[in-house]
């Protein structure tokens, strides 16, 4: 199974109008990171760089002359996303992004069975919040005393480690260290089988002849009905 963790900064908030400006993504295989990953910066083609924007991700016009358009990196983009689950924090946001400037191009938007939106899972798996990207970093202290600004890589990096805490994959990810996973010319995992022997030694027992007898002595004490009386004392 193949996902992509991916960012979008923007020159503002209304998709309509405004461009995206840095894309960024992780590539992830059976929930473990492949170490691909995308990440550009886009020139907008003349829509200015929101002031309240720039001060989210202190990306400002200056930066993006002479960068590609996104006519010109997005059939990398889909090279990259082809076939992969789509994962973005609020999703709505960077997926409308996204499909407007698709339509630019009179490419076909993304389809919504793709999209998992971190945001509505941890939302519900903690209600009471908060669950911006910042505050669940902190909760599974995930290391983001680096991310002075908003970016889309940096955020992609933050959001794949926190969307294997939210599905539990790091549980899940105990299991698979301990096997050898065995790949199919398809990328998938191959069935696995895992088995628990018998230690082969015994572990020593746990209680002295000294604590056998102590126990006895104070089970002695407590009388013909005691309970004690009929629990073997390993």
């Amino acid at each position: 199974m193949r996902e992509i963790i991916f960012d979008t900064e923007t020159t503002g908030l209304d998709m309509r109008e405004d461009r995206i400006i840095e894309l960024g993504g992780v590539e992830l295989v059976n929930r473990f990171p492949t170490g691909r990953t995308f990440h550009r910066f886009i020139n907008p083609q003349g829509r200015a760089v929101n002031a309240e924007a720039q001060e989210v991700h202190g990306i400002s016009a200056a930066d993006l002359v002479g960068k590609p358009t996104f006519t010109e990196i997005c059939d990398e983009w889909l090279a990259f996303t082809d076939g992969a689950k789509l994962i973005a924090h609020n999703a709505n946001f960077d997926i409308g992004f996204l499909n407007a400037e698709f339509g630019r191009l009179g490419h076909p938007v993304i389809d919504t069975g793709r999209v998992v939106d971190t945001l509505a899972l941890a939302r519900r798996k903690h209600p009471m919040g908060p669950n911006s990207l910042d505050a669940l970093c902190r909760r599974y202290g995930i290391d983001n005393t680096h991310r002075t600004k908003h970016g889309a890589l940096l955020d992609s990096e933050l959001l794949a480690e926190v969307y294997i805490e939210l599905i539990g994959g790091k549980q899940a990810a105990l299991v698979l260290e301990a096997v050898a996973v065995q790949m199919n010319g398809a990328g998938e995992v191959a069935d696995i089988d895992i088995s628990i022997g018998a230690r082969p030694i015994a572990l020593p027992p746990r209680l002295s002849e000294a604590d056998r007898a102590a126990h006895a002595g104070l089970v002695s004490t407590l009388g013909e009905k005691a309970l004690w009386l009929k629990v073997a004392v390993g």
